[in-house]
């Protein structure tokens, strides 16, 4: 590389190398598996939930790989773009917006959380979890679900590091 490419290049944006993990964390939570057979009503605030659904296993899954773990906050600030990009496609005004997102941030939080404690006690609190979190066209298809976000779970334990940056989750 020349000097002069040296000194004019743009920097490399770190979140770049996370946008095929953030598509293919999106088309999972689109499986229509979900919506089906696992309750999650087919709705904003259901394919919301599941975006977060999906967005805390991928997450949490980093956060157990040391070379993934820093990369989170880039997924985050994804989510952030993503988020404030669909609340203005829809008309939510630029005063509205940054408390929108703090809201939206603060649900991602409690729902990392609330996976995560799940997925440790490896029994019903993943289903309550779900019922608190997901809304469900049946409260009683909080089981099916909390078995598919654990195979969900299984299926990224098994993903390498480097497949999950390329998105390549089977």
């Amino acid at each position: 590389m020349s000097l002069f490419d040296r000194l004019f290049r743009k920097p490399t944006d770190p979140r770049e190398a996370m946008r095929p993990l953030w598509h293919r964390t999106i088309e999972i939570a689109r499986e229509p598996e979900w919506y089906r057979h696992c309750g999650v009503a087919d709705t904003l605030e259901g394919r919301f939930d599941m975006v977060t659904a999906a967005l805390a296993v991928v997450m949490l899954r980093m956060e157990g790989n040391p070379e993934l773990a820093p990369r989170t906050a880039y997924l985050t600030e994804i989510f952030v773009e993503d988020m404030d990009g669909q609340l203005r496609q829809s008309g939510v005004g630029d005063l509205v917006v940054g408390k929108k997102i703090g809201k939206l941030m603060s649900t991602l939080g409690g729902r990392l959380g609330a996976y995560r404690t799940g997925f440790a006690d490896n029994g019903p609190t993943l289903e309550e979890a779900a019922r608190r979190n997901v809304t469900l066209t049946d409260d009683a298809l909080a089981r099916q679900f909390a078995d598919r976000l654990r195979a969900l779970r299984l299926r990224l334990d098994a993903t390498s590091a480097d497949a999950m940056l390329a998105g390549d989750i089977a």
